[in-house]
């Protein structure tokens, strides 16, 4: 299962984020997003767990927990919608 993890403090590591859900149980892969342009973290992640009862363990017992000083917000990671994500916005111009 992938679970989405927000709130992140810009100081948390990946080795930081494993600790936190080997507690609950095998995490396959950590990847803790960042700006493409600029490198800093954008302040969210995914871990990816593959048994479904650890991960769903591991969403209840992280979740509203602190870390780097931050209450971290964590649920199952839901699939990106097509052909959204634009930076769109502008006024319309008639």
């Amino acid at each position: 299962m992938n679970i989405y993890i927000g709130n992140l403090s810009y100081d948390t590591t990946e080795d930081g984020l494993r600790q936190a859900f080997e507690a609950y149980g095998e995490v396959s892969n950590v990847n803790i997003i960042t700006d493409r342009d600029s490198g800093r973290p954008r302040g969210f992640a995914f871990v990816e767990m593959p048994n479904q009862d650890e991960a769903t363990a591991a969403i209840s017992g992280v979740g509203g927990q602190e870390l780097n000083g931050r209450t971290l917000n964590v649920n199952e990671a839901k699939p990106r919608k097509e052909g959204g994500g634009g930076r769109g916005g502008g006024r319309q111009r008639y």
